[in-house]
């Protein structure tokens, strides 16, 4: 099966990433449709598929050699169940709260027919038709009262009897106790129908609460990687958590190529079984509002093009978004290498949290001409970075030996047992700076900064605050070397 890869989309799946604040995109094209209906027809020949109505997706991916898989998931559970062969299984991490969510769901249904019970007392009923009763007695009584009133005004044009004020006093004494009869039968049975009220909105509320704690449980077990090997609970994507999110098809389908090492090319919801509201059997439809346009743009995280700063027959350098390996990771995390087909070696590394400048070279002798550049110092690199606070220095040069601890990885650590690593600064601004490395030590510069400088660098999850950013805030700009008994001088513009 081949794809048309000048297909114009009919539909995208779309959001903004996290990292990069930039739009990302997903198609879904006539030939993923194409792929949609088949699927379509096997639903049709198995009768156990329309006895509800769900939306089922299909993601066309292709492996890292390039060959075109097909993944196929459903939304919720399939007859009851979570995992059916063949099909895309659950996001992981409802497991994690299997025996709490039977408990809790338990208590719920128990609170659920207490609730029905409180509605369903007999005072109630009686209340309403002893209600009833006594207005329509009162009506009565009032048409009885008003028809004596006109004829007491008639008799009062011609006599001024003293009776007729009597018999109004007795009417009014009359309705007066019909009045109090009917306080005396429906108020206790009102304080009865209250104090259930009461219980009603109190074990609502109670409800409301497990529902809520229980959701948040399980968003927060839910756990969905994306392109870049990022991996977040649902509870840190999102501000609401309706029902059922993490179990729609996209998260499911994206959240299975990423930790397969699969890149997405097209995508296609469909509804399948019994119509629902405005869902129709055979229909396409885009991404649910409440429960997954809002994760998008962080499982698309990853797919970003990387930009070609500079190639030729023997190199390429590429501007690394953050957040991306330079080389798989031993989890097999998504990197660099994995967006080119071609065999390439990376000439140095960058940290994934910092984007920059990196070269890959096409063949191991240009490699090895490099790294003797690196490892001889001799080529010019620039980091642009943003300090949480301000500094007083306007340069200098900081010499602190890093070590890596055994016990703490990857974290380094400033220590006598560790390497020499240098590096110069010039400051820009108060809180933004130029680091000019002149040694390459792991995690060199962040460290740099928050030991040397006193000062941790924006968004530094190891050395700093965590929460400050979504991204690290150190950028490799510029880079100098030569390249072919050229003088090769790169720069890229800072995302931040």
């Amino acid at each position: 099966m081949c794809r048309n890869i000048n297909e114009q989309p009919v539909y995208w799946y779309e959001g903004i990433c996290p990292r990069s604040n930039k739009l990302l995109r997903l198609p879904r094209t006539q030939f993923v449709e194409a792929i949609a209906h088949e699927l379509m027809q096997e639903l049709a020949a198995d009768e156990q598929y329309s006895r509800e109505g769900k939306m089922y997706g299909v993601l066309l991916a292709e492996t890292a050699q390039g060959k075109q898989q097909i993944l196929k998931a459903f939304s919720g559970l399939l007859n009851g169940e979570s995992i059916a062969q063949g099909w895309v299984p659950p996001i992981p991490g409802r497991d994690r709260v299997q025996l709490n969510e039977s408990i809790t769901l338990t208590l719920l249904e128990s609170l659920k027919k207490q609730i029905i019970q409180l509605h369903e007392i007999p005072e109630r009923e009686q209340y309403q038709k002893l209600s009833e009763e006594y207005n329509q007695k009162l009506k009565q009584l009032s048409e009885v009262h008003q028809q004596r009133k006109l004829e007491r005004q008639k008799q009062r044009q011609n006599d001024n009897n003293s009776d007729l004020d009597e018999q109004s006093k007795r009417d009014g004494i009359e309705k007066r106790n019909l009045k109090r009869d009917r306080s005396s039968i429906l108020n206790p049975l009102k304080q009865i129908i209250d104090q259930a009220d009461k219980q009603i909105l109190q074990l609502k509320q109670q409800r409301k609460r497990l529902s809520q704690q229980l959701q948040l449980e399980m968003y927060d077990s839910y756990r969905v990687t994306n392109f870049a090997g990022e991996t977040r609970s649902l509870s840190s994507l999102l501000t609401s958590m309706p029902t059922g999110t993490g179990e729609c098809c996209a998260p499911k389908l994206l959240h299975h190529a990423a930790t397969h090492g699969l890149k997405p090319l097209a995508m296609a919801e469909f509804w399948w079984g019994e119509s629902i509201g405005d869902k129709i059997q055979g229909e396409f439809y885009g991404a649910c509002v409440e429960r997954c346009q809002p994760i998008l743009g962080f499982l698309l995280s990853g797919l970003e093009s990387i930009e070609l700063v500079y190639q030729d027959d023997w190199i390429i350098v590429v501007n690394k978004p953050a957040g991306v390996l330079s080389v798989r990771g031993r989890y097999g995390q998504d990197c660099i290498l994995d967006r080119f087909s071609e065999f390439l070696i990376p000439v140095h590394r960058l940290d994934q949290d910092t984007s920059g400048l990196l070269i890959l070279a096409r063949d191991t002798q240009t490699y090895k001409q490099l790294s003797e550049q690196f490892q001889q110092r001799k080529i010019h690199k620039v980091y642009e970075a943003v300090l949480s606070k301000p500094i007083t220095q306007k340069e200098g040069t900081i010499e602190l030996p890093l070590w890596s601890d055994p016990n703490d990885r990857p974290k380094q650590k400033v220590d006598h047992r560790g390497k020499s690593a240098i590096t110069n600064f010039r400051v820009l601004a108060p809180t933004r700076i130029e680091f000019y490395p002149v040694t390459g030590r792991t995690h060199q510069l962040r460290v740099h900064a928050a030991e040397g400088l006193g000062v941790a660098i924006v968004g530094d999850r190891l050395y700093g605050d965590p929460t400050s950013s979504d991204r690290l805030h150190l950028h490799a700009r510029d880079l100098q070397f030569t390249h072919r008994g050229q003088t090769l001088t790169l720069k890229t513009v800072t995302p931040f």
